[in-house]
């Protein structure tokens, strides 16, 4: 039995340590170019959520790692067989219906550590914000962005490099031979501004890509994936810990 798995975990063992942050992995059912698993998000986030929350149990913060959701925003890649999408609307009725289920525990915090680059839990937060329980977001991805630019040579979003290392890394008997995966070659639109990144839209994935691959897999390695992946870990326990323990005083979060 590992403590610090909701999953896992017996009453006794919750009531002898009472919560004091609740970590809730997001992630998604989604293809990911030729060879890596349609759980991709999903594995990955729950295995760092997994090593977060033993590190931070380990120096005395008690944090739960709540059971991962499996579905998440996926409007524009319904062109691929078997993705699931969960809306915007669903997403908050889903984590409303949680927030809810903490306060009754007597959790007042939550982490939401998310794995899916369609997630977007910024305006869930501002709808949440009087709930009782404080929500603070992480896309793990983005922990470590300056280690990530010295590890790996070509960058994606979606199957490159990085995810793909990862995965090589974390469940190497889901990911297959990396012949099988094409290039991650995309299509640029007629836009100007939405290529130069200042006007903004939603992606048509089967149009932007060929087999839903953003981003050259082909020089990854389960190496990059460890050392990046541990780089993530290393930096987002202390921050963990310190959310768990933090006072709830009438000036949380901010310094008096």
């Amino acid at each position: 039995m590992r403590p610090y798995i909701l999953s896992e975990t017996n009453l006794k063992s919750v009531r002898e340590n009472p919560p004091q942050l609740a970590v809730l992995p997001w992630g998604a059912t989604e293809c990911h170019n030729l060879h890596l698993p349609y759980g991709t998000d999903t594995i990955a986030v729950t295995r760092i959520g997994e090593k977060v929350c033993q590190g931070a149990w380990e120096q005395g913060a008690k944090v739960y790692l709540l059971p991962t959701m499996a579905f998440g925003v996926n409007t524009n890649m319904l062109a691929f067989p078997l993705v699931m999408n969960m809306n915007p609307t669903t997403q908050l009725a889903v984590l409303k219906d949680v927030v809810n289920n903490l306060k009754s525990a007597g959790v007042r915090k939550l982490l939401i550590l998310n794995g899916h680059g369609g997630n977007d839990f910024n305006p869930l937060q501002r709808e949440l914000f009087d709930s009782g329980v404080f929500i603070a977001a992480c896309s793990w991805y983005t922990v470590c962005a300056d280690v990530a630019g010295r590890i790996f040579e070509h960058r994606g979003d979606h199957a490159d490099e990085m995810e793909t290392s990862v995965g090589l890394h974390l469940f190497a008997d889901l990911v297959a031979p990396l012949s099988q995966a094409d290039e991650g070659k995309i299509r640029t639109t007629r836009f100007a501004a939405v290529n130069e990144g200042w006007v903004t839209i939603t992606r048509p994935w089967d149009k932007l890509t060929t087999n839903s691959g953003v981003g050259n897999p082909y020089k990854a390695t389960s190496d990059k994936g460890r050392k990046y992946i541990h780089a993530v870990v290393e930096k987002l326990t202390p921050f963990v810990v310190e959310f768990a323990k933090a006072e709830m005083d009438g000036m949380f979060p901010y310094v008096p």
